[in-house]
């Protein structure tokens, strides 16, 4: 299928004109290169009576005919997969490899979501009653996605609410609409009408979804401060809320370990999609032992790594996705330039078109400067020396935030010691950035609420209901 430059919102099984259309900048040139409608309150109201219409036949679908449908949303992804990875390397950045691997990963992801089956159980079964706990779907779901991973993350509330028996109103961000309006489009084949509805829109088309009195959950991805807001404006209608927030992310490396061997994994774990990602390694710990050896090899990788276009042949890294956090990291370069930290490499943005950051390694800062003590959300990484354990574990657990962390040590049993000490939702060991659809994934402190993948996601997705049932025997 060849994509057009039309992009148009998914309302109810039709593709609807908004009228007004906002400009959508490719990071790489800094040009306006598609337009993206603009939804107002009315296609907004329009979609979530859509979705509140089309609940009743979704939900009380059987679910082996719904785990079929979520299946299909992965094959439209495989049919589709030259055309999306296009699209998100325009409008996000990313290599061609990166958009591929998202593209592939979000179809086994459908996958394996599809395996799912909502659990029922029995807790008495006495003489006197049965007692059974059972889930059922919520009803409208509001989906708010961010711009670095555009597709993936859409399926990871896609998939499951839908699974659950859900209809939802998605909303992607509008730095990165355009692939997630075109699988909007494409689904309208696939899903009945109304259960997907997709809407593109500013900040403002946000804060009305989380106050919409007909959406039951908000499932949230983004930055701690925007999903607060998106806390207190659920809390007047009480709705549930999954909120996967920001993290500050340490990994932790033993005194034990081949810098060599470590570094290449080590490197994408902190600058995967230009450190565009929540659980990246954003704070290294080094045993002052290895510190110098594993810092080289660090350094000796990413001069094999090329930045540019990730339109381009041969490119691994692409820009910062927008100018507001290309202004952001460029203030934390300036910040450590002032304050006479160390580069290992990099330090200087680009002077060129483009949101080009070069791959930046700070030698040692003090752990209260603002390159430590912020999340940098760019390829910007400080790496730190420790001599003790449990300092090296003070310092990863000083941070308001606990999303993930990783610990590299040739010991399973001293690197599991360290792990169950980190204040995070999901801890690696000698490995970084691994999810899977089985793997729950949440945030502890002020990395969100809730729980995403696995059964404990899926629930998420539901209400508890417990039927107890009197026996007439028992009664009479």
């Amino acid at each position: 299928m060849v994509f057009n430059n039309q992009y148009s919102l998914s309302i109810n099984g039709k593709m609807i004109s908004a009228g007004k259309t906002f400009g959508v900048v490719n990071p790489a040139t800094e040009e306006v290169f598609a337009e993206a409608p603009d939804a107002s309150r009315t296609h907004l109201d329009e979609a979530v009576a859509a979705a509140k219409a089309a609940f009743p036949a979704w939900s009380g679908r059987p679910i082996v005919e719904r785990k079929e449908l979520v299946a299909a949303i992965g094959k439209c992804l495989e049919d589709n997969r030259e055309e999306f990875s296009r699209l998100i390397t325009l409008e996000q950045g990313k290599s061609r490899a990166g958009s591929d691997f998202e593209i592939d990963l979000s179809a086994s992801w459908c996958r394996g979501v599809a395996e799912y089956d909502l659990p029922a159980t029995i807790i008495e079964d006495s003489s006197e009653r049965t007692v059974e706990v059972r889930h059922t779907p919520i009803g409208v779901v509001g989906a708010i996605t961010p711009w670095n991973v555009p597709i993936l993350i859409a399926i990871w509330k896609l998939a499951p609410a839908l699974l659950a028996g859900n209809t939802v109103v998605l909303k992607p961000s509008p730095f990165t609409p355009l692939a997630t309006l075109k699988l909007g489009e494409l689904l309208q084949d696939v899903l009945p009408a109304g259960v997907l509805n997709v809407i593109s829109g500013g900040n403002e088309l946000g804060q009305w979804m989380t106050d919409h009195p007909d959406i039951g959950k908000v499932s949230f991805t983004g930055s701690t401060a925007t999903g607060k807001k998106v806390m207190e404006s659920a809390s007047k209608t009480l709705k549930r809320v999954t909120l996967e927030l920001g993290g500050n992310d340490a990994a932790i490396v033993l005194p034990d370990v081949d810098p060599k061997a470590i570094a290449p994994a080590l490197f994408w774990g902190a600058f995967f999609n230009s450190a565009q990602v929540c659980v990246a390694a954003k704070r290294v710990y080094i045993h002052e032992d290895i510190y110098d050896a594993v810092a080289h090899e660090l350094v000796e990788f990413a001069k094999t790594v090329t930045v540019g276009d990730g339109a381009q042949q041969g490119v691994d890294l692409g820009p910062v996705q927008n100018r507001m956090q290309f202004e952001k990291v460029k203030s934390l370069l300036a910040d450590s330039k002032a304050q006479g930290h160390r580069f290992l490499m990099g330090g200087e943005p680009s002077g060129g078109k483009g949101y080009f950051i070069p791959i930046s390694i700070v030698d040692n800062p003090p752990e209260n400067s603002r390159v430590v003590v912020e999340e940098a959300f760019g390829p910007v990484l400080p790496l730190l020396k420790f001599s003790d354990i449990d300092d090296v574990v003070q310092r990863a657990n000083n941070t308001l935030t606990g999303l993930a962390g990783s610990v590299w040590s040739s010991d399973p049993k001293k690197a599991r010691e360290i792990a169950e000490r980190l204040e995070t939702g999901t801890v690696w060991i000698n490995e970084i950035l691994f999810f899977s659809p089985d793997a729950p994934f949440s945030g502890h402190k002020q990395s969100g609420l809730g729980a995403e993948h696995g059964m404990e996601g899926l629930l998420e997705f539901t209400n508890t209901q417990t039927i107890t049932s009197k026996k007439l025997e028992a009664a009479s």
